[in-house]
């Protein structure tokens, strides 16, 4: 895999847990995805945690030579524990303007096992894409079935009427990060 310059280099926000959570295999995948954004030569933007599912893909990444981006409101950072050793770390004031950082900073968007905020952030790209707002590319890394339950509520609104076929359609879904990259790379643009 390639390793872009500053300048060419391609950002992908990971959304996931503060939390490991109770399977083994959800810190192991946040390792591999970290690791494989790296060696990608894609730069990693996250939510600044140096703990559970957060600190684990940027650390893999940092480990692997890659760039990472932290973006963490002030009240969280003590209680999330602010990476410090991330390639920059920007403390902002609010939720609203981590989400806008985040979302600004990135090409493109993975969702790995997490919780409320996860989804809310997940949902959120989607919404915006939806509406015509931007045209970033997301998908699930489907860790052990985890989104398996979100897939179906998603089909079901798309089934009732509520969400276009084409919406639901464009998420990448894979179990593993290298396959997962991969279709969400394919569906950038070429840089200019």
């Amino acid at each position: 895999m390639n390793t872009a310059s500053p300048e060419t280099r391609r950002w992908i926000c990971v959304y996931c847990g503060s939390r490991d959570g109770v399977d083994a295999r959800y810190r192991e995948a946040a390792g591999s995805l970290g690791t494989v954004l790296a060696r990608a030569g894609i730069g990693l933007v996250y939510g600044g945690a140096r703990i559970g599912l957060m600190g684990a893909v940027a650390d893999a990444a940092l480990v692997a030579g890659g760039a990472v981006l932290g973006v963490i409101p002030r009240g969280l950072a003590e209680r999330e524990v602010a990476h410090e050793g991330v390639t920059e770390l920007r403390v902002v004031e609010t939720m609203h303007q981590r989400k806008l950082a985040m979302i600004e900073a990135a090409d493109a968007f993975i969702a790995m096992p997490g919780g409320f905020g996860t989804l809310e952030e997940l949902f959120e790209v989607l919404t915006w894409h939806q509406i015509g707002w931007h045209d970033k590319p997301a998908g699930l890394l489907d860790v052990a079935g985890f989104y398996q339950p979100l897939l179906a509520c998603m089909n079901h609104m798309r089934d009732q009427g509520f969400v276009a076929d084409e919406h639901v359609s464009r998420i990448a879904i894979a179990d593993a990060a290298e396959p997962l990259v991969e279709q969400v790379l394919a569906k950038l643009p070429d840089p200019a």
